[in-house]
């Protein structure tokens, strides 16, 4: 079978589609035959060798999304056939989803959603997961103020929709004027592009995609999430009463269960910029690179 693997690190220059041998599965374990996946900022970092100690040995197959079709359901209920989603946690597993087979847990496989393309649904698995956890653990309720940084990206996005599906009120920032119409778009009630225009003491919670670190912006009391592991930890604000977390994902197929079941029933749309063939993944992770991106880039196979 295909798969894109690096056997050393740098450019998308070192991205090889390759001959490997299909996977072993093991009990408790799901084969999937791959449809489509997408690029993470993760990925680009990990062909970078920008994430240092914990990188899976060389070579390795990159990718953390999957949208397929399951080839061997083993005891996990899930039919041959059927339409699913996953996310692997390459860097702890080793396990990556740029292969047409891949056999991963059971618990990180939930049936797609019904309601958009597996190409779609592709673009689903790492950006919502690490939204709803997040956000699972930021446990606001209907009526509690959020405030999201980078509410326009592929995290921060599905944030945001997913917060107002619980009737969380939402402001949010982003980079550019050009972002705002889509934060309006998806139910944010306020949108400033200017940090310092961030309300003080105006937040319950504060979901923090890329380390901004606005800790002025919470209230006493309240909580504050943030994603940007490269960023470092949160200050301490244990003299306000204020818990921090930064976040990191983990495979959790009752959480894409969740995120299928919103983009359903219309609460969560998908972004996908564009699409390309698994032989093109060194000009998708250029496309990546340059930036300027208004939705995901899928790989299919």
């Amino acid at each position: 079978m295909r798969a894109i693997q690096i056997d050393r690190f740098g450019t998308p220059d070192v991205l090889r589609l390759v001959d490997v041998g299909p996977p072993e599965s093991g009990t408790g374990e799901v084969v999937v035959r791959s449809v489509a996946t997408s690029i993470n900022p993760v990925d680009d970092k990990t062909r970078e060798g920008a994430i240092g100690e914990g990188t899976p040995p060389l070579p390795m197959t990159l990718g953390w999304d999957l949208s397929g079709v399951v080839v061997d359901g083993g005891d996990s209920g899930l039919r041959a056939g059927e339409r699913v989603i996953a996310m692997s946690h390459q860097l702890s597993s080793g396990r990556g989803t740029w292969a047409e087979l891949v056999a991963l847990p059971a618990q990180a496989v939930a049936v797609a959603p019904q309601s958009v393309g597996p190409v779609e649904a592709a673009t689903l698995p790492l950006p919502g997961l690490t939204a709803v956890q997040t956000l699972d653990w930021l446990a606001l309720s209907a009526g509690e103020r959020l405030l999201i940084t980078g509410a326009a990206g592929a995290v921060g996005g599905l944030a945001l929709q997913i917060a107002r599906a619980h009737g969380v009120e939402v402001d949010a920032l982003v980079s550019r004027d050009a972002q705002t119409a889509f934060a309006r778009a998806h139910g944010a009630d306020r949108v400033v592009t200017d940090p310092a225009a961030v309300r003080e003491r105006g937040y319950d919670a504060v979901f923090d995609t890329y380390g901004a670190f606005l800790t002025e912006a919470v209230v006493d009391g309240g909580r504050y999430a943030s994603i940007a592991t490269q960023a470092g930890p949160v200050p301490d604000l244990s003299a306000r009463g204020v818990r921090t977390t930064v976040h990191q994902v983990r495979e959790d197929g009752a959480g894409l269960a969740e995120l299928a079941g919103l983009v359903d029933r219309g609460a969560v749309r998908l972004r996908m910029e564009s699409a390309y063939g698994i032989g093109e993944a060194r000009a998708a992770h250029e496309h990546f690179r340059r930036g300027g991106l208004t939705g995901k880039i899928a790989l299919t196979f």
